[in-house]
């Protein structure tokens, strides 16, 4: 199974501070954001790489980060301190998109492509957005996902209508299989919201290829899943933890403040 992190963003609600820097790689403490979520699916067995897919703004800050995270954590082994035996194990490989600006951003799911055409991928995949930290293990998802034999999405309640207007909603069924999925629905269905957090098993990578094409949404990783369910059977995971996402810059400061 190949990690695909979506980081091919501009984050231009932080301002100044992602002018000329990506979001995933800001500080929370001694670890950045993605860091932090790498830390967590490096100990998942079934991920053998890290693929981290930006644009050509950001890319070579990336690079720079890949290489310095993995020198970090082979000090930390030779001097036999390592935090955690896993941690730092797994390859990353930084794709550039080749944009430069947020006006020709290829959007998430063209992006999510993009890397999939040029890395020739045809493994599972688990597909997860770069700016949010979370507070459960990506291995159960990746467990649920085992046992259901399906490619799956996560979800977890969200009492707000306002809040579920802004996202995706799914009906489930009561094995968690996935009924239906509207984005942003002004009347939604359930209280079923949908994270960025997906799993797309290889049996399911020809939809994934061919969804473009077909209709699919470009923008919103959630357009794939949209789409997915009504092209596949997918389920979906009940989130066992809370996640915080970074969206703004009162919400990164916030961030700072209680978890840093």
């Amino acid at each position: 199974m190949k990690n695909i992190v979506i980081a091919a963003g501009y984050a231009t609600r932080l301002g100044e501070l992602t002018k000329n820097f990506p979001k995933p790689l800001l500080k929370i403490g001694e670890n950045t954001i993605l860091g932090r979520m790498l830390d967590d699916i490096d100990r998942i067995p079934e991920i053998d790489e890290h693929i981290v897919i930006t644009n050509h703004k950001f890319a070579g800050i990336f690079e720079e980060w890949a290489a310095k995270r993995s020198l970090d954590y082979a000090r930390d082994d030779e001097k036999g301190d390592a935090r955690d035996d896993e941690k730092g194990k797994k390859p990353i490989t930084i794709v550039d998109d080749g944009t430069e600006t947020n006006e020709t951003r290829l959007g998430a799911v063209c992006d999510l492509l993009f890397a999939m055409e040029k890395l020739q991928i045809d493994d599972d995949m688990l597909v997860v957005a770069a700016d949010n930290l979370l507070f459960f293990s990506f291995q159960e998802f990746v467990d649920f996902a085992r046992e259901k034999g399906t490619s799956c999405i996560m979800c977890h309640e969200q009492p707000s209508i306002e809040k579920l207007q802004r996202t995706g909603v799914v009906e489930l069924d009561s094995d968690y299989r996935v009924l239906g999925m509207e984005e942003k629905p002004q009347v939604p269905k359930s209280h079923w919201a949908v994270p960025p957090f997906y799993i797309y098993l290889r049996k399911d990578l020809d939809l994934v290829r061919h969804s473009v094409e077909n209709g699919c949404g470009k923008d919103a990783p959630g357009n794939l899943a949209h789409y997915m369910v009504e092209h596949s059977i997918l389920h979906a995971w009940r989130m066992t933890g809370g996640r915080f996402d970074i969206g703004s810059l009162d919400t990164y400061e916030e961030a700072v403040k209680r978890f840093g």
